[in-house]
C-alpha cells in the first residue's frame, strides 16, 4: 500500500482537510525572520506551510521580512529573537525571559497576528509543531504560551541491526539497514524525523546496544559516509545522531591487542575514532554503551570498573562536545536459582553507587525505570536517588517486549507517569524521578529520558496502529512530565482519527483501559518473567524459573514471591530512602500491586483489598479477558466512523489479543491451581 493511501503512515500528523472551516486571515501569509540558509528554520517554515495547505487547500504566501515595518497583510511570523523587528523582539524576549532551555519557544499575539519565537532554530521548529497541533485540535491559535522542555536530552534508542532485523522489534525491518549495509529510503527517514520532531525528540541512537561485528565497523571510513547521510536528514529536524559502540572495538577491529581503558594506546585509539566521526558528523551526539552486561565486553575484562571505561570514552569525546551514555543494565546473568540471597534487582545499585561522583561531567548513567527489565509492573529503580553526584537519565521501553509485543494494545503512558511522579525522598519529599532524571534535584549538568524505539518499516510504523500512541506519549512526557496520560491519549486520538467526539472518547477509553487489562491477564502482583524464554512472548510460568538469568518467582505448593526484605531476604528494600524503604519492607504497608516483588507469602495471605492472593490471581485473569472483550465491542461501534483500512487493521489486532488473553488466563490460573490446590471461590472453569 502506498504511503499516500495509508492514513496510518501520517500517524498524528494527519493532512486531511479541516471540513467546514475557512482559512483564518493570519494563516494566509508567513514571514520568517532568520537566515534562509538555516536548515532547521526552513524546516519549521515548510512544516507550517504544509499543514495550512493540507487543512485549507491554501498555501500561505511567503512574505519578505523587514526589520523596519510589519507587512500590511495579517500574517504568522516565525523568527529568532535577535532577527525580529524591534517591537516584536522586545515582546519575544520578555516572553522567553524565564525559559531555561535553548529549545524553548513562545507563541505571542501582536496586533491580531501570530508569532512563533525562539532563541534557536530548534525552538522555532518545536513552536511550529505546537501551532500545528493547536490547528488540528481546534484550539485558539492566538492564545499566548511559553513552553520549555523539562529534559535537555529527549532520545530514542534504536535496537536495529545491520542485517535489517530489530532486536525486540515488532513492526517490520529496520528503517536504516539492509543486508549488512546502510541502506535507507531518504523520504521515509525524513518522514520519521518529522514525526519525532513534532513531539520534541532531539536525539537518536541508530543501532543496537548489542553491537555485532558489522556495526562495530560503523566507526570506520567504510561506513561513516552512509551514517553521515542519515545524520544530515535528522539534522534538518533538530535531531542529533548517536552510535552504540562495542567497547572491545580496538581489539575486534584488529588494531590493538587490548581494550584496557587505562592503556594509553586504547585512549589514543578512541580519540582518533572520535576525531574521525566528527569530521563526517560535526554535531555527532556521542556514544551509547552497553558494557559488562549479558556477555557484552567491558572494562571488567581488564580488572577495571565502569568509571574507568566511561571516563576514557568521555575524554575522547569531550573536545567535540560529545556525551557518553553508559547503561546501568549490569547484573550477574549466571545466577544459581537455589541461592535465595542473590538478587538481580540489587545489581545496578550495587555496581554504580560506590562510583558516585567519579564519572566525568559528559557521562550519563542511563537507568531502566525498574530494577529488573521493563516488566508490566516493577518498583522504580532505587538507583534514582542513589546516585547524587552523577548525571543520570531515565530509560523506558516504548517497544512492548514484555507488554504485548505490539500485538496487544498496551498504552504505557500511565505506567511511565507513575515512574516519573515516584517520590524517592532522596532529598526529602518531592524528590521525584522526573526531577532526578532532568538533573535538577542534585544540580547536575546533564539529564534526560531515552525510550527504546517501537518503529520499523511497517506501513503504519508500529505494527499495531494503536501502538503509535506510545511513541507519541513518550515524546510528550519527555517534554513535559506533568502532562496527564488521559489527556495525551485524547490528544493523540483526535490528531490521528479526527475530531468526532465519540471516536475520540472511545479510543481514549480503550487506551486507558489497556495497561490495567494487560497486567490483569498476565503477571500478578509484581511477579514478572512468566514468559517463553528467548522471544518473551506468551505465557510460560516457569520459562525462566530455573534459569541463569535471575528472574525467579519461587512459586511452590505453599506460596509465591521473592523475599527482598532486609529482615529475612536479599536486602533490596534497603537500597531505598525512607519512608519508601519501610513501605516496601513490611507486609502491612507494601502495596498490593508489588507484594510478590518484595515478599514471599502463602496463597491464603489476605491483600489490602480483602482477597486472598490466589483468589486475586483467579479474578484478575478472568477480569483481564473481559476487559479485552469490552475493547473489541467498543471498537466495533466505531465502524463507519473510521476509514475501513485502519478500522479493520485494529479490529484484527484486538481479536488476536482476545485469544492471547484467554491463553494467558488459562495457563496462569491452571498453573497456580495445580500448585496450591485451592479452588476458585466463584467456581469458574480452571483446567486441572
Amino acid at each position: 500500500m502506498s504511503h499516500e493511501r495509508d492514513l496510518d503512515y501520517d500517524a498524528w500528523l494527519q493532512e486531511t482537510p479541516l471540513r467546514g472551516l475557512a482559512c483564518p486571515p493570519p494563516l494566509r501569509a508567513l514571514v520568517v525572520f532568520g537566515s534562509p540558509s538555516e536548515p532547521v528554520l526552513e524546516t519549521a517554515a515548510a512544516e507550517w506551510t504544509r499543514a495550512v495547505q493540507a487543512a485549507f487547500g491554501e498555501r500561505p504566501v511567503r512574505l519578505q521580512p523587514s526589520l523596519d515595518a510589519y507587512p500590511d497583510a495579517p500574517f504568522v511570523a516565525m523568527g529568532l529573537v535577535p532577527e525580529l523587528p524591534l517591537g516584536l523582539r522586545e515582546l519575544a524576549a520578555k516572553a522567553l525571559e524565564a525559559a531555561v532551555s535553548d529549545d524553548a519557544y513562545a507563541i505571542v499575539s501582536t496586533g491580531g497576528n501570530i508569532a512563533v519565537v525562539a532563541h534557536t532554530p530548534a525552538g522555532l521548529l518545536y513552536g511550529a509543531f505546537h501551532l500545528i497541533r493547536r490547528l488540528r485540535l481546534g484550539q485558539p491559535l492566538h492564545e499566548p504560551c511559553v513552553s520549555s522542555p523539562h529534559n535537555a536530552l529527549r532520545m530514542l534508542d534504536h535496537w536495529d541491526n545491520a542485517d535489517g532485523t530489530i532486536e525486540r522489534g515488532y513492526a517490520g525491518q529496520s528503517l536504516f539497514y539492509r543486508g549488512g549495509q546502510i541502506d535507507f529510503d531518504e523520504r521515509r527517514v525524513a518522514d520519521y524525523a518529522r514525526l519525532l520532531a513534532s513531539i520534541g525528540i532531539n536525539a537518536i541512537a541508530i543501532n543496537n546496544v548489542n553491537v555485532h561485528p558489522i556495526e562495530t565497523r560503523f566507526l570506520t571510513e567504510a561506513y561513516l559516509p552512509g551514517i553521515a547521510r542519515l545524520a544530515d536528514i535528522f539534522r534538518r529536524y533538530g535531531i542529533r545522531l548517536f552510535l552504540s559502540i562495542n567497547f572491545a572495538s580496538p581489539v575486534d577491529l584488529g588494531d590493538l591487542p587490548t581494550a584496557d581503558p587505562l592503556d594509553a594506546r586504547v585512549e589514543a585509539w578512541w580519540r582518533a575514532a572520535a576525531d574521525r566521526i566528527y569530521r563526517h558528523i560535526p554535531d555527532f551526539g556521542g556514544f551509547l554503551v552497553k558494557a559488562d552486561s549479558e556477555f557484552r565486553p567491558g572494562p571488567f575484562t581488564y580488572g577495571r570498573d565502569h568509571k574507568d571505561g566511561a571516563n576514557m570514552l568521555a575524554r575522547a569525546l569531550a573536545p567535540h562536545g560529545g556525551l557518553v551514555i553508559w547503561r546501568a543494565f549490569v547484573y550477574n546473568c549466571l545466577m544459581d536459582w537455589r541461592d535465595r540471597r542473590s538478587d538481580r534487582a540489587r545489581a545496578a545499585y550495587d555496581h554504580f553507587v560506590p562510583l558516585d561522583g567519579l564519572f566525568l561531567d559528559n557521562v550519563l548513567i542511563q537507568i531502566k525505570h525498574g530494577p529488573i527489565d521493563f516488566q508490566v509492573r516493577e518498583p522504580v529503580s532505587p538507583l534514582f536517588g542513589g546516585l547524587r553526584s552523577t548525571n543520570v537519565m531515565l530509560e523506558l521501553q516504548i517497544t512492548q517486549e514484555y507488554t504485548g509485543q505490539q500485538r496487544d494494545v498496551c498504552y504505557l503512558a500511565p505506567m511511565w507517569k507513575q515512574v516519573l511522579d515516584f517520590d524517592t525522598h532522596a532529598r526529602g519529599e518531592g524528590s521525584t524521578v522526573a526531577e532526578i532524571a532532568r538533573g535538577a534535584l542534585f544540580g547536575r549538568p546533564h539529564g534526560g529520558m531515552a525510550g527504546v524505539a517501537n518503529v520499523g518499516d511497517s506501513p503504519n510504523w508500529t505494527g499495531h496502529s494503536l501502538a503509535q500512541a506510545n511513541l507519541y506519549a513518550f515524546g510528550r512526557l519527555a517534554w513535559d512530565p506533568s502532562l496527564d496520560p488521559a489527556e495525551i491519549a485524547r490528544e493523540w486520538a483526535q490528531l490521528t482519527y479526527g475530531d468526532e467526539a465519540d471516536v475520540v472518547r472511545t479510543v481514549e477509553a480503550i487506551l486507558m483501559a489497556s495497561w490495567p487489562a494487560y497486567e490483569a491477564y498476565t503477571a500478578p502482583l509484581g511477579v514478572g518473567f512468566m514468559v517463553n524464554p528467548g522471544h518473551h512472548d506468551g505465557p510460560n510460568p516457569e520459562g525462566y524459573e530455573y534459569s541463569k538469568w535471575g528472574t525467579y518467582h519461587y512459586a511452590d505448593w505453599r506460596g509465591i514471591g521473592v523475599d527482598r526484605t532486609m529482615a529475612t531476604g536479599t536486602g533490596f528494600t534497603g537500597q531505598y530512602h525512607e519512608p519508601v524503604r519501610s513501605l516496601y519492607e513490611h507486609l502491612e504497608t507494601c502495596p498490593d500491586e508489588l507484594l510478590l516483588f518484595f515478599h514471599h507469602v502463602p496463597y491464603t495471605h489476605a491483600l489490602h483489598s480483602g482477597k486472598t492472593v490466589i483468589q486475586h490471581i483467579y479474578d484478575t485473569h478472568f477480569d483481564g479477558v473481559e476487559a479485552v472483550a469490552w475493547m473489541i465491542e467498543a471498537w466495533r461501534r466505531l465502524a463507519g466512523r473510521i476509514d475501513p483500512v485502519r478500522f479493520e487493521r485494529v479490529l484484527a489486532r484486538l481479536l488476536d489479543q482476545y485469544d492471547r488473553a484467554v491463553e494467558w488466563r488459562d495457563v496462569i490460573n491452571t498453573y497456580f491451581y495445580r500448585k496450591c490446590g485451592i479452588p476458585d471461590d466463584r467456581g469458574r472453569l480452571i483446567y486441572p
